[in-house]
C-alpha cells in the first residue's frame, strides 16, 4: 500500500514533520513555536506548491486536537486565581472584549460586510492565546509574580467568555437566518434549547461527572498500569467531549472543557495533567497545522490594508482599552503594560471561532484569512511588545515629569525575597522537581537544618509548596535568571530529580555557566552496568538506587556541612 492510499498516516507524518522543521526554525528565530505550527501547515496547504495534505483528515485531526486543548484549559482552570484578582480581571476582560468586537464591526461596517460578520471578527480578535500568553510570562519569569496572576486571570475571563461564545454562536447564526426569510421567533427558540441543553450538560457534569470521572480514575489507579492509566485519561477526554456532543447537542469543544474543570477537583489533576500533556502537545500541534492549511497567503496581496488594520486592533486597540482600564482601576504603571503586553496577540479561540464562523457561513473567507494574517503576525512581534512594555516603564521611571504622572511601584519585586529574608536563610540547597522524590526531600529536610529552594514547572504545586512555607519558583530551571532568582550564588547544592535526562542535562550546563564551582546531585535512572547518561556532564554525585534515591540525596546534603 502506497502512501496516497492512507491520507491519515500521510498527513500525520507530514504534518508533525513540517511542524518539527518550521518549530525549530522558528525556536531559533526567538519566536513563539506556534508560528513555526501555523507556517507548516501553510506549506502543506493547497494554497502553496509542493505536496498538498488531505485537508478533511487535517481537520478531524483538528478537532482531537480542539478537544484535548479544552480539557487542558479545564484541567488547569483555577477559580482561586481568577477570585483572587477578580476586581480587576472581571470588569476588564468583559469590557476589553466588548470594545474589541465594537472596533472589529465598525471597520468591517466600512468594508461593506454585514453586521453579523463584523460582529464574529470582532470576538475573534477579542481573545488572546493561552499558549502565548503562558509561555511570555515564563520566558519574562512573570508567571507568579503579582502582575503575572492578574494577565492569568484576565485570560481566564477571556476563556470563560469563549467557552459561552461557542455555545451561543450557532444560535447567533440562526439570526442571520431570521433576517433572510426566517423569523425572530425561530431565532429565539434556538436561543431556548441552547440554554437549556447547555443547563442540563452543566447539572449532569456536576452531580454525575463530578463523582464519577474521579471514582473512574482512582479505580484505575488501583490497577497500578500506567498504560490504563494514560488510556483512561485520553478516553476520559475524548470520551465525555464526544457523549456530550452526541446526548447533550452541545459543542465538543465545551464537553472536554468540563471534563478538565470536573478532574480538577480531584485529588489525581496533576498526574492527569502529566499524562494527557503529550497527547494535548502533539494533537495540539496538528490543530495548529490544520489552522494554517486554511490559511491563504494571497491575502497579504488582495487585502494588505484589511490586514494592517486587523493587526492595529490586536496589537493596539485592545492591548489600548486593556491599558486604560487597568490605569482607571488604579494600578501601577506596569501592571497596565504587562497585561496590555500579554493581549497583544491572539491564538487558538480565534482559530476555532473563525472556524466555525466560516462553517455556518457567519465569516465569509476572506475574513478567516485576515484574522490568521493577524495572528501570525501578531504573535510573532509579542515578544517585541514584552520588550517595548519594559523600555517604556524604565523610560517613565528615569523621568521624574511622566513618573508624576503614575503609579510607578514594583509589584513584581513582591515575588522576590527580601534581603532580611535571604540573610535569615542557612544553608540553602536548590531543588529542581517537587514529584514523589523531591516531595520526600521536602518532608524530610528540616531535620539536616537546609533551606530549600524548590524550582517547578507546575504552578499548582508552586502554589501549594508555598503555602506549606517552601520558598518555590515556578519556572524554568534551565534558565539562568530563574537559577539567579532560586539564589545560586549561595546555595550549597543543586539537586536535580525530574524524571527526564535529557531536560537535566540542559540544567546542569546552565548551572555551570552561572556558578561552575557549585554542588550537582542528580537522580540517574538511565544507567546501564557502568555507564550513565550523565557521564560527559560535570556532575558531582550521581544517585542510582531508585528505591533509596530520597535518603540518599538526604544523606549527601548532610555531607555538605561536613
Amino acid at each position: 500500500m502506497v502512501a496516497h492510499d492512507m491520507p491519515l498516516l500521510t498527513t500525520i507524518a507530514l504534518g508533525l514533520s513540517a511542524a518539527f522543521v518550521c518549530g525549530i526554525i522558528a525556536h531559533k528565530l526567538k519566536l513563539p513555536a506556534i508560528v513555526g505550527f501555523l507556517v507548516a501547515g501553510i506549506i502543506i496547504g493547497p494554497f502553496t506548491p509542493g505536496y498538498i495534505a488531505d485537508a478533511h483528515v487535517a481537520e478531524q485531526l483538528s478537532e482531537i486536537g480542539i478537544v484535548l486543548l479544552m480539557f487542558g484549559v479545564g484541567l488547569h482552570f483555577s477559580l482561586k486565581d481568577l477570585m483572587e484578582v477578580r476586581r480587576i480581571a472581571l470588569p476588564g476582560a468583559v469590557v476589553q472584549i466588548a470594545v474589541a468586537i465594537a472596533m472589529g464591526a465598525a471597520v468591517t461596517h466600512y468594508w461593506g460586510w454585514p453586521l453579523q460578520s463584523g460582529l464574529m471578527f470582532g470576538l475573534a480578535c477579542s481573545v488572546a492565546s493561552t499558549v502565548v500568553l503562558l509561555r511570555a510570562l515564563e520566558d519574562n519569569h512573570l508567571t507568579q509574580t503579582s502582575n503575572g496572576r492578574i494577565a492569568i486571570g484576565w485570560l481566564i475571563v477571556e476563556d470563560l467568555v469563549m467557552v459561552l461564545a461557542l455555545v451561543f454562536v450557532p444560535a447567533f447564526a440562526g439570526l442571520g437566518e431570521a433576517g433572510q426569510g426566517g423569523t425572530t421567533d425561530g431565532f429565539v427558540e434556538t436561543i431556548v434549547i441552547a440554554v437549556v441543553k447547555i443547563s442540563l450538560f452543566v447539572v449532569f457534569m456536576l452531580v454525575v461527572g463530578n463523582r464519577v470521572l474521579p471514582w473512574v480514575l482512582n479505580l484505575v489507579v488501583a490497577t497500578r498500569s500506567r498504560e490504563l492509566f494514560t488510556l483512561a485519561v485520553f478516553a476520559v477526554a475524548v470520551g465525555v467531549a464526544f457523549g456530550a456532543g452526541k446526548i447533550f447537542g452541545v459543542s465538543l469543544a465545551l464537553g472536554a472543557f468540563f471534563s478538565g474543570m470536573m478532574i480538577r477537583e480531584s485529588h489525581l489533576s496533576h498526574e492527569v495533567a502529566e499524562r494527557a500533556l503529550p497527547f494535548q502537545d502533539a494533537f495540539a500541534v496538528l490543530f495548529f497545522v490544520s489552522v494554517g492549511m486554511l490559511f491563504n497567503p494571497e491575502v497579504l496581496m488582495t487585502h494588505p490594508m484589511e490586514v494592517v488594520a486587523c493587526v492595529l486592533i490586536i496589537m493596539v486597540g485592545k492591548s489600548a482599552a486593556a491599558f486604560f482600564i487597568v490605569m482607571l482601576c488604579r494600578y501601577p504603571l506596569k501592571t497596565g503594560l504587562l497585561v496590555s503586553a500579554g493581549l497583544a496577540q491572539i491564538g487558538e479561540f480565534s482559530f476555532i471561532l473563525i472556524t466555525m464562523g466560516v462553517s455556518l457561513k457567519i465569516l465569509p473567507p476572506e475574513g478567516r484569512d485576515i484574522i490568521m494574517a493577524g495572528a501570525l503576525i501578531s504573535i510573532s512581534l509579542n515578544p517585541v511588545t514584552f520588550l517595548g512594555s519594559r523600555l517604556i516603564f524604565a523610560l517613565f521611571e528615569n523621568n521624574k515629569f511622566l513618573s508624576r504622572f503614575f503609579d510607578m511601584r514594583d509589584e513584581d519585586n513582591l515575588a522576590h525575597l527580601t534581603d532580611d529574608e535571604i540573610k535569615e536563610l542557612r544553608r540553602t540547597v536548590i531543588l529542581v522537581g517537587a514529584g514523589q522524590i523531591g516531595g520526600y526531600i521536602c518532608d524530610n529536610i528540616e531535620a539536616r537544618h537546609t533551606e530549600l529552594v524548590i524550582i517547578e514547572t507546575n504552578r499548582q504545586r508552586v502554589e501549594a509548596l508555598r503555602q506549606q512555607g517552601y520558598h518555590a519558583i515556578a519556572g524554568d530551571a534551565g534558565s539562568e535568571e530563574t537559577l539567579r532568582e532560586a539564589l545560586i550564588h549561595k546555595a550549597k547544592a543543586l539537586v536535580i530529580v525530574i524524571p527526564d535526562p535529557f531536560e537535566a542535562g540542559r540544567i546542569i550546563d546552565a548551572a555551570r555557566e552561572v556558578r561552575s564551582d557549585i554542588k550537582i546531585i542528580v537522580v540517574d535512572r538511565f544507567h546501564h552496568h557502568d555507564e550513565s547518561i550523565f557521564d560527559d556532564r560535570d556532575v558531582d554525585i550521581k544517585v542510582r538506587s531508585f528505591e533509596e534515591i530520597g535518603r540518599s540525596i538526604l544523606g549527601h546534603i548532610s555531607d555538605l556541612k561536613r
